[in-house]
């Protein structure tokens, strides 16, 4: 059974259960300055968990793509990918445990036919520090299922909790979270490895066990004085793994061959080497890049291109991972551009913006692959310089992994071969150590001041944000579209198409037209219409993203310009957006002037405006 066809079931099935299937949101996230990437299917939907209507309804099911950055060291394994699809269904203040928890059993086992015996579940043990009860209840719907008490077991926060901020000692008051269920698939024919303990177990990482689901019941708030109370409304979040789920269904324990399939033939055909016929080395270097180049096609097909920052960052270290693995397996031409096609034909379907951007997505990684490959003959050079015994230092290996982009093992495996005696790998981790640590402490300042707060200064500079890309289509032309947001309480960053680095009097021009529309005191109206009618009105919006037939649109002016009368053609602006906006322009002069701070190049073709009210 192919990710299509169970793709096509989970969304049938659970839309015959009363859900609205709702289209993937982009893997850049929306107005969302807390994470990079969206990482999972409840990332868009967190307004609405935390008590927001949504306009498609209480019960909603979708196949989000998502990319976790921080899995890129984890790649390589038979289960790890960056890039994944989640399977997402969601009941928002409607159905609970005993529907959830029946409706995934049975679509595992009916609509799947995976043996309910390959079958492990495990739920929260409880917190006595605050007095949460274990979930018993999950457990005992399990039983009624048909999983055998011995299949179940208990864990603490740690593993089955979930909240924004983590465990319940770490939630601030008025947080809501709640315990969860995951659900993980035997592998019966995978021996247990004991370097990863004396008794396997689900949580265990030898590969005998994976994770196919979690089933999050959000029941709980926390309450000023540290306690817990029940939520008025409490919530469904169940996402699941596309790629895992169809390696259970088929009971592959390896996610590659199944969920990666057209990547690896068109590897095998380059490399001349067959994927089940190398060493284990070679066999991670094909999993490696297979997944590494589907999530860059996935990345730059939302708009993301190679830098050394940011979002940016990412894709460059995917691509430039690749190249690596690819001289491994004897690939030393510049081939990944045709990995495209294989891509874009696995969902022609499901994702046909990849088609339809087939030749910009693989002219941008060509570029980049050769690119890197004159960076990599520089690195080898540097390499040399300790041949012929002495030791690498651990300054010297991460100079070779922050420059050259080679990672620890490449490091190592290069160095045996050039006669370097000794290469300090503790050092180097240390080193790696620091540098992540620096970089997730940028990530929790900007999620700090993120627009996930809705404070009034972040609303009223995401307001400023859809000015100011109108008044850069104004000054510099209709080819400017979004490539990127950032919005916090300080200050708006866009990232948008054009060729040219501004001029002073652009960039002055564009500061006097937001001025001027904050102080014409235009209303910014919400409203919601039919997709079509909305793109016939020429609703910005971002290009290759997939809408639902009924979308949320912002216009700014002018005065009763609602989407029914016929001054709606005289809008200044008119987005497809979520907010939140503040209703009318004039409030943005409650916190002073607009003023670009800064504009810079982030890519070909892409440049960004940093921008505050002050």
């Amino acid at each position: 059974m192919s990710p299509n066809e169970i793709r096509a079931k989970y969304l049938k099935f659970f839309e015959e259960r009363g859900h609205t299937v709702i289209p993937s949101a982009s893997l850049v996230p929306e107005n969302d300055p807390t994470t990079l990437f969206t990482g999972s299917g409840m990332q868009p939907l967190v307004p609405y968990l935390l008590g927001k209507d949504h306009p498609m309804g209480k019960r909603l099911v979708d196949s989000q793509k998502s990319f976790r950055a921080g899995d890129i060291e984890e790649v390589g394994d038979n289960r790890h990918t960056t890039f994944f699809e989640m399977l997402g269904n969601w009941s928002l203040g409607d159905y609970f445990k005993k529907e959830q928890l029946g409706w995934y059993f049975e679509f595992l086992t009916a609509e799947l036919g995976i043996p309910k015996e390959r079958l492990w579940v495990t739920c929260f043990e409880g917190e006595e520090k605050f007095d949460i009860p274990k979930d018993t209840e999950s457990a005992e719907i399990w039983k009624s299922l048909g999983i055998g008490e011995e299949r179940i077991r208990y864990y603490g926060s740690n593993k089955n909790w979930w909240s924004r901020a983590g465990a319940p000692e770490e939630m601030p008051a008025g947080e809501p979270g709640g315990p969860d269920s995951e659900t993980f698939y035997e592998f019966e024919e995978v021996e247990h490895d004991p370097k990863y303990g004396a008794a396997c177990h689900p949580n265990c990482d030898c590969g005998r066990f994976m994770e196919i689901g979690n089933s999050v019941f959000m029941q709980y708030i926390k309450q000023q004085d540290g306690s817990f109370a029940l939520l008025p409304k409490q919530n469904v979040d169940f996402g699941g793994g596309l790629e895992r789920i169809t390696a259970a269904a088929n009971n592959a324990s390896d996610v590659f061959p199944v969920a990666h399939a057209p990547i690896i033939s068109y590897l095998e055909k380059v490399s001349g080497k067959k994927y089940l016929e190398v060493s284990p080395l070679d066999i991670r270097a094909f999993r490696i890049i297979a997944d590494h180049m589907k999530a860059a096609v996935f990345l730059i097909g939302d708009g993301v291109r190679p830098s050394n920052t940011e979002r940016g960052y990412f894709v460059r270290r995917l691509i430039r991972r690749g190249v690596l693995y690819a001289d491994r397996l004897g690939i030393t031409e510049n081939t990944f551009s045709g990995i495209v096609g294989a891509v874009a034909d696995m969902y022609k379907e499901q994702y046909p913006e990849l088609t339809a951007q087939g030749v910009e997505i693989a002219q941008v990684i060509a570029q980049e692959e050769e690119r890197f490959r004159k960076t990599l003959e520089r690195g080898v050079k540097e390499l040399a310089r300790f041949a012929g015994g002495g030791e690498l230092s651990a300054q010297d290996a991460f100079q070779l992994f922050t420059t050259y982009g080679f990672p620890l093992e490449l490091i190592i495996e290069e160095a045996g071969a050039r006669g370097i005696k000794q290469v300090d790998v503790e050092g180097f981790k240390e080193l790696l150590k620091q540098h992540q640590n620096l970089s997730r402490a940028g990530s929790e300042q900007k999620f700090k001041g993120g627009l996930a707060d809705t404070s009034e200064k972040t609303t009223r500079l995401h307001t400023a944000h859809h000015l100011l890309l109108k008044a850069l289509q104004f000054v510099l032309g209709a080819h400017v579209k979004q490539r990127g947001s950032n919005i916090t309480q300080e200050r708006l960053r866009i990232d948008f198409s054009h060729g040219e680095k501004m001029t002073k009097e652009q960039i002055e021009l564009v500061e006097h037209i937001v001025n001027e529309k904050i102080h014409e005191n235009l209303p910014v109206i919400r409203t919601e219409i039919a997709r079509e009618d909305a793109e016939k009105l020429g609703a910005e919006h971002e290009f290759g993203a997939k809408y639902p037939d009924k979308v949320s649109v912002y216009s700014i002016g002018p005065e009763g310009a609602d989407i029914a009368a016929p001054e709606f053609e005289k809008a200044y602006s008119i987005e497809f957006c979520g907010g939140p906006h503040v209703t009318n322009t004039g409030e943005l002069a409650k916190s002073g002037v607009f003023k670009i701070q800064k504009e810079e190049a982030v890519s070909a073709g892409v440049r960004r405006i940093k921008a505050v009210l002050q």
